[in-house]
């Protein structure tokens, strides 16, 4: 890996759990995301404009992937508010990083979606079961079935389950779109496209879920009044997150180590937890977040 790469995943990897803290400690709500999102959709909307022809061509399978990844993204949202607004960050941002490599590994193998995985993507899916069994105890000998239904726990699954949700959408709408005979849609026109349009569906989606809650209408007013600079600045985040890592790959031979190199953004979103919030380091929650890391690390290289 080149040190350009190196250092534009370092620098996404920070910015995303920089995002992540801004929204644990500003306002957690389905409402801030929404806002947040908006502002990340007018940053990215002139990405459309070189391609607004090919947008008119989309087929039309594509189209309810985009439909299907803007739910499930709006879903992810739903669960990191719920997480972070009832339990601790660097409990919560580990499980929701660490669980889609899980689900999607599960769905993949039950759908016959993807190729047989390997030896070391095994032994890293276990090592990821293992460090989340870690994060929510206190001690070594502290394994109680409440701490895995506590509410911030479970939502932290919410966001997971959304997360692979989309995922899987997206790799099939991009997977369509290469397939097809004298494509118009280059990799990178493909992804960029399809990244814009799944922003402005998800913000669909989260406008009516704001809608049909009282609570997340109250919050909306909220955000708007006092916290319109944090979701900008967070709904920037999102995006530009995504763009660096687009950006890194051009720099890499393997794609593989791309995924694995993203996963440096859970020891720094934990400990931004841990340090800035003054939340509790309790030492097993350390190891159980290192085990994470190590096991996701050896997924992202055997994928």
């Amino acid at each position: 890996m080149s040190a350009v790469a190196a250092a534009l995943l370092i620098l996404s990897a920070i910015i995303h759990a920089g995002w992540n803290l801004i929204s644990k400690r500003d306002h957690p709500t389905l409402a801030f995301f929404f806002v947040a999102n908006n502002f990340g959709v007018l940053f990215i909307l002139p990405v459309l404009l070189p391609y607004w022809g090919r947008v008119m061509i989309i087929p039309p399978f594509v189209w309810l992937c985009v439909i299907c990844s803007g739910f499930f993204l709006a879903v992810y949202f739903i669960g990191l508010a719920g997480a972070y607004r009832t339990g601790d960050m660097s409990v919560a941002y580990p499980l929701a990083r660490a669980l889609p490599v899980l689900i999607i590994m599960a769905v993949t193998l039950i759908l016959d979606l993807g190729k047989p995985v390997g030896g070391g993507f095994v032994v890293g899916a276990i090592l990821v079961v293992i460090g989340c069994i870690m994060l929510p105890m206190r001690t070594g000998y502290h394994f109680k079935l409440r701490n895995y239904i506590d509410i911030s726990c479970l939502m932290a699954v919410v966001a997971a389950a959304g997360s692979s949700g989309y995922t899987i959408m997206d790799h099939e709408a991009l997977r369509y779109l290469r397939s097809l005979p004298e494509t118009p849609f280059s990799p990178m026109a493909a992804t960029l496209i399809y990244m814009c349009l799944e922003a402005i569906s998800s913000s669909f989606w989260m406008a009516i879920f704001v809608l049909i809650s009282a609570r997340e209408r109250r919050y909306f007013q909220e955000v708007i009044a006092q916290y319109k600079t944090s979701a900008a600045v967070t709904g920037i985040s999102i995006y530009l997150t995504w763009g660096l890592v687009l950006l890194a790959m051009n720099y890499v031979s393997n794609v593989s180590y791309v995924a694995a190199f993203r996963q440096l953004s859970i020891p720094l979103g934990a400990a931004f937890g841990m340090v800035i919030l003054r939340e509790p380091p309790y030492r097993i929650k350390i190891f159980g977040i290192l085990v994470v890391f190590a096991g996701l690390v050896l997924v992202g290289l055997f994928e």
